[in-house]
Formats: C-alpha cells, structure tokens, sequence
C-alpha cells in the first residue's frame, strides 16, 4: 500500500463529497417542484410524457395507491422485457445473429434488471444483442432507478409532512428522477468515458489474429452509454461478460475512477438531499458519517486482508506478496479493493476485479454489505430507505433506555412502523440463507459448485446474499445459468425488492398521517455521535447475530484453511 493511494482516496472522497452536496441541492428542487437550471429545457418534455401517458401532475397518490403503482409497472416490465429477450432473434440490431434467450435465463435476467439488480448468469457479448442491451436492459437501467429514488422520496415526505394520507405521485416521481438526473449526469459520464476510450458503436464484432497464430473474436457495441448508467443508477450489470475489468468497459485508470466515483454519487447525494428536504442539514451529515464510517471500517479489512503476507505464498517461496490474483495489474490491489467495497455497499454489483480470488476475509466483508441491506450508502433511494429501517429500530432501542417512546425527526413510532422495519429488515435477509441452505441440500445445487469446502459455500452464500440484497455481482465461480439457480435466485431478487420498498412506503403513509411532536429535553439526540454510534452499532450487532453461524462455515473457515496453507 502507497502513501499516494490513500491520498488519492481522500481526494477522490472529498471530491465525491463536494458534487454529492451540489447534487444533492439540485436534486431537492427537482423533487420539491421547485425550478432549476434545467427546468426550461425539460420542462416542456416532461409536460409531453404526462399528457401522452393521462397523468396529472398536480394529483397526488395514498400508499397504497403509490405501492399499487410501484408493482404493477415491475410487473409489466418484467413481462416486456422477458419478451424482448426470448424474441431478440427476430428483433433489429443484431449483426451477431445471437439467438433467443432461454427461458428460465430470460425470466431470471428480467427479474434482475426490473429490481435493479442486474444479476447475470449469462455472458453479456455473447448472448445479447445491441437491441437488447439498449432497448431493453439500459431502459431498465434507468426506470428501476428512477422508481427506486421515487420510493425513497415518498418516506422523506412521511417525516416532512404531517395529518396527511398523501405522499406524493410515483409517476412525476420516477418521471423527474430520470429526466432531470439520470439522463443528464449520465450523457456527461458516457462523454467522458468515450473519452478515456470506452467504445460506443453499432459494428459488427471483429476477427482478430493472435500473436500465436490463432483466431479471435473481439466483441464491439454501444458500451459507453449503457456503463454510464448502470454506475450512476447503482445497476451493475456489464456490457462485457467480465465487466468493468473489460479494457472496453474501463480502459484507463482515469476511467477507473470515473467509473467508481459514478457508483457512489447519486446515494451519497440522496442522503444529504435527506438533510434538505427535512429542512435539518445536521441531520442529513448525521447520516452520511455514520454510513461513511462503516464504509472506512469495512475497506480497512480488505485492504489488510489483501496485503496481508500470505502464509500459503510463504510454504510456496514467495514472500510479502500481495494478493493480485483476479485484479487487473493496470487498476491494482488498492483501487480493485476500493471498487468492491463500494459495489457492495451499494446495490450496484459492477466489478473492476474478481471477487472470487479475493481473500477470504475480504469476501465476508463483501457479502455483510449485501446481507445488512446494502444501506451504506446503498443503491438509488432504496439505501436511505434501508438505513432508515434501522434508525427506526435503533429508535426502539434508544426509547427503552430511556423510557419514552422512540421518535425520529418528530415523528413517533409504534408498533405499525416497528412491525414494517423488521419484516423489511429480515426477510431478505432469511430468505437469502434458507436458500443457501437449500442450494448446498439438493443436487441442482451442489452441481453448479466449481470449488469445494467453505469456498464453495462462501459462493453460494455470495449468490443468495447478491440476489436478497439486489446487487448482481457474483463469486463467478458458481454456475448459476441452471433452472435451479435461475427460479431461486428470482424469488430472492423479487424479495429482495418488494420486501424493503413496500414496507418503506407503508411506514411513510403512515407517518405522513402523525403530528410532528416538538423536540423536548427527553429526546434522543439524533444528530450527534451517540446517534452515530447507537445506529452503526445496531447494524453491525444484526449483520453479526444473524450471519455469524454461516460465516462460520464460510469465510471464516476459509481464513482459518488459508493460515495453515491449506488448499483446496
């Protein structure tokens, strides 16, 4: 590890956080229908959409109406693009003349892009084509975000508003997010990737000769475009089958750090619009540093589990080795380490690196990042929306020391909000080890295993966890494109997404509809560092009881296998 590293890292997060405050502002205005720059430009398009669609922008929706609308448009998306991909034989813009996509890989895959997932058991280049890649999976890219942020607006609007049954209109919602900040800041991100190289063309793909003599196929495409928004959008899946580890995807280490900074922008934006929309800036910083502290905390461990001496390069001759299998000598260990702690504290799922050559330990950090809910920072909307499903419980806490019954920004909880947190909380989070525990039970399951021992469990857990916490990378070592794997892991995908927006949206109807109690000398400070403490602790001691018995057999085991030199 360099000193010009870290520097860098304190640049790069300084930078990140003077545009995700600027962002942030903007994107305030936006939601609260003030005017912007932008708004003479958009405006009348916006006004278009709304008109040809029958919506009225001036209504407003209950919950349930905005919980309605929020599963049939997934529901419909699904269903249009499982089509699109099944049929993309018959479509245009296929020079390749790639064939249908199977239907449990179509059903899967459209499931994961709907969910803003985008979990891939299939080789991108090689199974879709440029019509799919654009007109279905990057328009997915860009309407699951936009839905996921409209969510994340409603439960703002629950603590903001009281003795009200509205909470705003998912249609203008997701309509502002994607015209006003998607699209947008993802044509600058495209533009500037094109010019660090990353391709953006309709050719056919290219035959090559190798230096040996050989024949090979380089895959072309319009990647730019669809990479800039599945950052930006916290999507994740790659044009390329190895993802941002692909040259054409991420060719520079300029590009690098574009791409990382892409991922962590618009949900570090989303919790200081937090602060502002709630009209309580210290609050909204509140939040980021408690998020930005486990961040600090979980890199801190894979950056010394991947530098650390390696006893079974040491039985081997080789000394002070750092682990670079499965990263990129352009990019490194450092940054490779930097990008999958930030993929898996979003619900991004991009990778720069292999995950699955990673150390063992450094893959327990990944996939407690997925199995908390991905709240650190988290995916677009939906990582505030996680995080405050903790808060609240941390609340619940607070208020028994105390004696008082817990309150958050003025509004208190009962057993409606507690009941609606817990089951957002848990269900993901059983349902991703019930099926492992089913996946390492049944044959279908064991036959996707490519390792054995803890490793091989460790890639299954990643699989499930990925899938629970609607990221989409992988431990890559599984095959996972199987019937078994592709239903399983859509159950836990739609899980995944229905089981923490549904419950946000019925705890932010249910808020909107409270008085907002002034603060008194027996209120717990929410602002401060027992407030940041008392939350980060609540995470980690719920990530620890409820995932320690299978990283047991898992990471930690590996760890253990790995000190003795021990291979499998």
């Amino acid at each position: 590890m360099k000193i010009i590293d870290i520097v860098a890292l304190l640049i790069f997060f300084t930078v990140l956080v003077a545009a995700s405050l600027d962002l942030g502002k903007y994107m305030m205005r936006v939601f609260s229908g003030t005017k912007t720059f932008m708004t003479p430009v958009i405006r009348p398009l916006e006004l278009l959409i709304y008109r040809l669609c029958g919506v009225d922008d001036s209504s407003e929706m209950t919950w349930k109406s905005y919980a309605a609308g929020f599963v049939l448009f997934n529901l419909a998306g699904i269903m249009l693009l499982t089509i699109i991909l099944m049929a993309q034989s018959f479509l245009p813009l296929n020079p390749q003349k790639l064939p249908g996509v199977k239907w449990d890989s179509a059903l899967n895959t459209a499931i994961s892009f709907v969910t803003n997932t985008n979990w891939q058991g299939y080789s991108g280049e090689m199974t879709m084509s440029y019509f799919t890649q654009m007109i279905g999976l990057t328009v997915q890219n860009f309407v699951s975000a936009g839905i996921g942020m409209a969510a994340g607006i409603a439960l703002i609007r629950g603590f903001t508003r009281k003795e009200t049954g509205t909470v705003g209109n998912l249609w203008v919602d997701m309509t502002r997010s994607v015209l006003y900040v998607l699209i947008p800041v993802s044509i600058i991100t495209a533009v500037i990737l094109m010019s660090q190289g990353v391709i953006q063309n309709f050719h056919s793909y290219v035959t090559a000769e190798t230096l040996e003599g050989g024949k090979q196929l380089i895959p072309m495409g319009p990647a730019a475009s669809q990479i800039a928004i599945k950052q930006l959008g916290t999507n994740g899946g790659g044009f390329f089958n190895v993802n941002s580890a692909h040259p054409f995807e991420n060719p520079t280490f300029i590009s690098n750090l574009v791409e990382n900074f892409s991922i962590l922008l618009i949900p570090c934006a989303f919790v200081f619009m937090f602060g502002y929309m709630i009209k309580n800036n210290k609050q909204g910083r509140a939040v980021f540093v408690t998020m930005t502290f486990l961040f600090a905390v979980g890199l801190s461990l894979i950056l010394w589990s991947e530098y650390k001496v390696n006893h079974a390069f040491d039985s081997a001759g080789i000394t002070n080795m750092q682990n670079m299998e499965g990263k990129e000598t352009r990019i490194g260990v450092f940054w490779s380490a930097v990008w999958s702690q930030s993929t898996t504290v979003t619900s991004n799922g991009s990778v720069n690196s292999m995950h699955d050559s990673f150390m063992p330990l450094s893959g327990l950090v990944q996939m407690f990042n997925m199995g908390i809910g991905e709240v650190i920072y988290g995916g677009a909307g939906v990582g505030l929306i996680g995080f405050i499903f903790y808060v609240i419980l941390s609340m619940f806490v607070a208020g028994l020391m105390i004696g008082r019954t817990p309150e958050f920004m003025g509004k208190k909880f009962g057993p409606h909000e507690m009941g609606m947190s817990l089951v957002a909380l848990l269900l993901p989070m059983i349902t991703a080890v019930i099926l492992s525990a089913i996946a390492i039970s049944v044959k279908p399951g064991l036959s996707g295993m490519n390792n054995p021992s803890a490793h091989g469990l460790s890639e299954i857990l990643y699989a499930y966890f990925s899938a629970a916490g609607n990221n989409g990378s992988s431990f890559a070592g599984l095959n996972s494109n199987t019937i078994f794997y592709n239903v399983t892991l859509s159950l836990a995908l739609l899980v995944g997404r229905f089981a923490t927006v549904l419950p946000a949206l019925a705890i932010a109807g249910s808020l909107a509809a409270k008085k907002i109690v002034p603060e008194s000398q027996a209120t717990f400070p929410a602002k401060g560092i027992l407030f940041i403490a008392v939350v980060a602790g609540v995470i980690i001691i719920m990530g620890a009881l409820t995932f320690f018995p299978v990283f047991a057999l898992g990471p930690i085991l590996e760890h253990l296998f790995v000190q003795q030199s021990l291979m499998f």
